[in-house]
């Protein structure tokens, strides 16, 4: 099932990213790439992924690329090896430097990556603030996110259908003070307590390390083994958390959620180590950004907030329509 953009509801899964991965041209997956069939009148942009190397942020540049191109635009992406402020910010500043018309950017930290952006819209770059934000997101000409409480609430709702006479659930996510990850347990937490058949454990954090997720998983289930449902925030972490189920020898009991929808994780809903997927559209997410930069540069009026939907994942779904919301490894 897909949820609806802005509106939170149950329509028939569309084709909105598999169509705007269509138009990608070989871009890479990591380190820094330049793409785009601009004059010299043609604008500049500047990607800076969360994270170099991870299938959403592959998507996500897909559809920059596609747009620019149609644009008349150049891009330029790089991203830092890990979801991290300190290895961010360098590359930030080094983009400043280079005087770009617009910088599209998933921030890693909601107060580290501020300060630095904020700078880059003082010296007259375009920012456009793609999938996470920033604490005071004022100076962004226009910040573009998948409704990701939306997507927690969701995620409890297909363990909820699973184990309809409750039980106990885990969150884990990434690190407190991302901002995508933070709205996703918010709606997980916020559902889980609305129903009282289930009790809520928390939250524990795995510092994008699928070995740390894995640990955390299978001591969770030592100490609750009568855990009936894991929702696992981001691409790693429903990693890990599969591999601590199965360590646990408790995939047969335990329902696996993940969000994010790699090759990794599709291959894990396959085999049925993990029971649903939550996908978010990184592709129409980057496409966005890049109708919203020029629109910046052009002198409109861009949009200031844009929320994309998702698409739920199953093994039902997956080899039909839901193929088209899978990521890509490259363009």
């Amino acid at each position: 099932m897909k949820w609806n953009k802005k509106i939170l509801g149950v329509v028939a899964i569309g084709a909105t990213a598999g169509l705007a991965l269509a138009g990608c041209a070989g871009g890479d997956s990591g380190g820094a790439s330049s793409t785009g069939a601009a004059g010299s009148d043609g604008y500049k942009i500047a990607f800076v992924q969360g994270v170099a190397g991870d299938e959403f942020y592959i998507s996500m540049q897909c559809g920059i690329e596609a747009a620019a191109k149609e644009a008349g635009a150049t891009v330029t992406t790089q991203g830092p090896e890990k979801f991290d402020p300190t290895l961010q910010k360098p590359l930030v500043d080094s983009v400043v430097a280079s005087k770009p018309d617009a910088l599209l950017i998933a921030p890693t930290d909601v107060k580290a990556m501020e300060a630095p952006l904020k700078a880059a819209a003082d010296a007259g770059i375009k920012v456009v603030l793609v999938d996470t934000t920033v604490e005071d997101p004022s100076f962004a000409v226009s910040a573009i996110a998948s409704d990701n409480v939306g997507g927690g609430e969701a995620a409890f709702k297909a363990i909820q259908d699973a184990h309809p006479d409750g039980g106990k659930v885990l969150v884990v996510s990434v690190d407190p003070g991302i901002s995508t990850t933070d709205a996703r347990v918010e709606g997980f937490q916020k559902a889980a307590e609305a129903d009282s058949k289930f009790e809520y454990l928390g939250v524990q954090y795995s510092h994008n390390e699928p070995a740390t997720a894995a640990e955390i998983v299978t001591a969770a289930l030592q100490k609750d083994p009568d855990i009936v449902g894991i929702f696992a925030a981001n691409l790693f972490a429903a990693e890990g958390t599969a591999t601590g189920v199965q360590q646990a020898g408790k995939q047969d009991s335990v329902t696996i959620v993940g969000f994010d929808a790699g090759p990794a994780q599709v291959k894990q809903l396959k085999a049925g180590t993990v029971q649903a997927l939550v996908a978010q559209e990184p592709a129409t997410i980057g496409q966005d950004g890049v109708e919203q930069a020029i629109a910046a540069l052009d002198g409109g009026s861009p949009e200031k907030e844009i929320q994309t939907g998702f698409t739920i994942l199953t093994k039902d779904n997956i080899d039909g329509d839901g193929a088209d919301a899978v990521y890509k490894s490259s363009c």
